[in-house]
């Protein structure tokens, strides 16, 4: 296994345990769709956004609102319309 394979192991796992099923099923389904996918660099970027709080990740997916222009937001973005949740309020 490439040290790359291992770090998308590891971000799929903290994708779908993030402590509440919420966030587990939000996150940890892109992760399972996404991850074989992402370059060394998108995964450095998908890496930081796991390591923000659940109730602000949560309130950027869901509702749209909060990320403005961050750094995350293209990702939040993605990770919206994966789930179908439309464009950003």
């Amino acid at each position: 296994m490439t040290v790359l394979e291992e770090r998308r192991r590891r971000a799929q796992y903290r994708a779908a345990h993030r402590g509440t099923l919420e966030m587990d099923w939000l996150l940890g389904r892109y992760a399972a769709a996404a991850l074989s996918g992402m370059s060394q660099a998108d995964l450095d970027h998908f890496e930081g956004l796991l390591s923000l709080p659940d109730p602000e990740l949560h309130a950027w997916i869901t509702t749209g609102e909060g990320f403005g222009g961050g750094e995350y937001a293209t990702l939040i973005m993605r990770i919206r319309e994966f789930h179908g949740l439309g464009p950003a309020q």
